[in-house]
């Protein structure tokens, strides 16, 4: 069960020019391990930002950020459950880190066109040195519980937009991993897309991850099965922390 806490945490661009940019401004908050938690607000509020910071994909200015409750084989002197403060980790081992820790859904999904549904679902895992034959056994059977299992060698530009969410979410889930972050996934998504897709983020949580989304949409921000809405307004928490 992984949980991860932020504490004083900033994220200014252009720090130490004319016109500095403040996106994330002294945010301390914990995002509960097993919970789906929401982060709210408007175009500007900071939430994809602090969705990266969340996701290990960005470092702040300043402030902490721990994990609580790692995996086993992020780091070689991390046992199962320790602590990891990572805003001070060396590149290298914070890419570790977030290819064992993390799972991500993008909103543009950010799929490889040209290249088959399996290969693209696969292709997190390359770096890793991992059995291709058993990623490719682990990459079918998570397509088929997704509905996807005729599509397998298929090109990802014939699929429809449900369907290449889905091929994004199974390419999220290919590690295994115990956290699962979204940024806006229902952007390009019928109603019915979106309640589907949060009935999928809803399951994840039953499984005993970590989900974590940015959105603005209301069908994900006041989904039945969320736990929790940060709502961030110029940077800062207004409410939910």
């Amino acid at each position: 069960m992984t949980a991860i806490e932020l504490t004083q945490v900033f994220k200014t661009y252009e720090a130490g020019l004319a016109t500095p940019y403040t996106a994330v401004d002294g945010v301390s908050l914990t995002v509960p391990g097993q919970r789906l938690t929401v982060l709210k607000g408007p175009s500007g509020s900071g939430k994809t930002t602090l969705l990266t910071l969340l996701g290990c994909m960005a470092r702040p200015t300043s402030g902490r950020i721990h994990l609580h409750g790692v995996p086993a084989g992020i780091l070689p002197a991390l046992n199962q459950g320790d602590t990891l403060e990572v805003t001070s980790l060396p590149e290298r081992f914070l890419t570790a880190v977030r290819r064992r820790n993390f799972g991500f859904v993008f909103q543009h999904f950010n799929l490889i066109r040209g290249v088959s549904v399996l290969e693209n679902v696969c292709l997190p895992t390359y770096p890793t040195g991992e059995d291709p034959r058993v990623v490719e056994g682990r990459a079918e059977a998570l397509l088929k519980d997704l509905g996807l299992g005729r599509h397998l060698r298929a090109s990802v530009d014939r699929l429809s937009g449900g369907e290449a969410q889905r091929v994004a979410i199974a390419r999220a889930l290919i590690s295994d991993p115990p956290v699962i972050v979204a940024d806006e996934p229902t952007a390009h998504l019928d109603s019915h897309l979106s309640e589907g897709f949060m009935e999928l983020l809803g399951h994840f949580k039953t499984l005993g991850k970590t989900v974590i989304v940015a959105s603005h949409d209301p069908i994900v921000c006041h989904g039945a099965l969320v736990d929790r809405v940060i709502e961030l307004r110029d940077g800062r928490v207004v409410e939910g922390a």
